[in-house]
């Protein structure tokens, strides 16, 4: 292979044409090599396209032929005069800033050269537009080939919402209810971004516990949890992973208060439910009343998100069990049951603890003597709000015993006679305590 170097190869005549190879000759670039035209280049399939010049232009100015122009008119109205027309002459230029709708672009024809077949100047004062122009001939001129907005490449948008008590987690916006109010949402996102999907936790009101009797039950636990949703954080293992699709419109909120009612011989209230769109959580059921003057139906523990705890009631007959937790059914369970009281001659008299989001309530008593009262079932953990906090919990249960638990086992629940912690569903101690209120809160990608 022979091989020849240069610095320059000119035309042997003065303005002549050198002619490299013959047709069908393949001339090969080497990678690394680039090639810079400063004259005018023709015959290589490039009319109609541009070389972009980056260096932003902010006043008039005259476009040379080949080069595409980012205009910024932010400051006011720009002139472009376009190039003297030759064939196959190219020019491009795009709204920098997004503002050609306020201050346009005029582009004035050089001479006598048209533009569309007009001698008159044309403005561009679309938003975000590009164009490239092509000079054809004399009777059309300056001719558009290709137009285009930037919003035929749009990046990702996301969900715009508002309500409650907000916050952020990175990428990612809370809001938190603690009370009624509405979740409204303004806009939503695209494909590539947000989309129509938020994550949500609807915790419902805790049941109280009974008139010395059972625990309150844990009001309804409902979570969903979906990364690309809401993000990296430590869902409880009741999350549901199908996150809730939203429209554009507004949410009434509805957070369920705890079962409460006036202290004296009597089973314990029914929390009340929460509600988000098409969530609903039940409130935990109250704990059965131990005390012989109440009617024998109420010494059950109430059914509900979770179960009250049965009561022990003296005089006899025994014990009653606790009530039905995940009622009314979803999947995955908004909770348990509450656990049966205990009964031992006329002497030991013991509750069964209110259900909670992930265990039943504990029995009361055991083969033992004295017979203890039941401890509440376990809640649910969960940092849909940035902070590990546990919710749903089951309140402890009294009776005519002297071993009860004064202290809630966490999650909310009320040990022996205390209350529900609020905003938590936890159900209220033995001893007719009210149970917690609940809560609503709702995440998802907002940027």
């Amino acid at each position: 292979m022979s091989e020849i170097k240069v610095n320059k190869i000119s035309p042997r005549a003065a303005c002549g044409t050198t002619t490299l190879g013959d047709s069908g000759d393949t001339f090969t670039i080497p990678a690394g090599v680039s090639i810079t035209n400063n004259g005018t280049a023709s015959g290589f399939g490039a009319t109609g396209a541009v070389s972009w010049n980056t260096t932003v232009k902010t006043g008039d100015f005259t476009a040379v032929a080949g080069e595409g122009y980012f205009v910024n008119t932010t400051s006011g109205a720009i002139n472009v005069t376009l190039p003297a027309g030759t064939a196959g002459a190219v020019v491009g230029i795009k709204d920098y800033a997004g503002t050609f709708d306020t201050n346009a672009v005029t582009l004035i024809q050089n001479g006598s050269d048209k533009i569309g077949g007009s001698t008159n100047n044309s403005i561009v004062s679309e938003e975000g537009i590009a164009v490239t122009l092509v000079f054809v001939d004399s009777t059309q001129g300056w001719l558009v080939t290709d137009s285009g907005l930037q919003s035929e490449a749009p990046g990702p948008t996301y969900i715009s919402a508002s309500g409650g008590t907000e916050s952020t987690s990175g990428n990612f916006k809370i809001h938190k209810f603690t009370g009624p109010g509405t979740f409204t949402v303004s806009s939503l996102g695209n494909a590539a971004g947000g989309s129509d999907k938020v994550d949500y936790l609807v915790v419902a009101g805790g049941g109280e516990g009974g008139s010395n009797g059972g625990g309150g039950g844990g009001g309804g636990f409902r979570e969903s949890y979906t990364a690309s949703v809401s993000g990296p954080y430590t869902a409880s293992p009741l999350a549901n992973p199908t996150p809730l699709t939203v429209t554009a419109t507004a949410f009434p909120i509805t957070v369920g208060g705890g079962g409460s009612g006036p202290p004296g011989c009597a089973s314990g209230r029914t929390g009340s439910n929460s509600v988000f769109s098409s969530i609903t959580s039940a409130g935990g059921g109250g704990g059965g009343d131990a005390d012989g003057g109440s009617p024998v139906g109420q010494r059950t523990g109430a059914s509900g998100g979770s179960g009250g705890g049965g009561s022990a009631p003296f005089p006899p007959p025994g014990p009653a069990s606790g009530g039905a937790g995940n009622t009314p059914p979803v999947s995955p369970p908004q909770g348990n049951a509450g656990g049966g009281g205990y009964h031992q001659g006329c002497v030991y008299q013991a509750g069964g603890g209110g259900g909670g989001a992930t265990t039943v309530g504990a029995t009361g008593g055991n083969s033992a003597s004295p017979a203890p009262a039941g401890n509440g079932g376990n809640g649910a953990t969960t940092s849909i709000s940035g902070t590990p906090t546990g919710y749903a919990g089951g309140g402890n249960a009294g009776g005519c015993t002297p071993l009860r638990n004064p202290s809630p086992v966490g999650f909310g629940g009320g040990g022996y006679n205390e209350v529900g912690v609020i905003n938590t569903g936890g159900g209220g101690g033995g001893n007719s305590n009210t149970g917690g209120s609940g809560i609503v809160i709702i995440r998802y990608r907002f940027q």
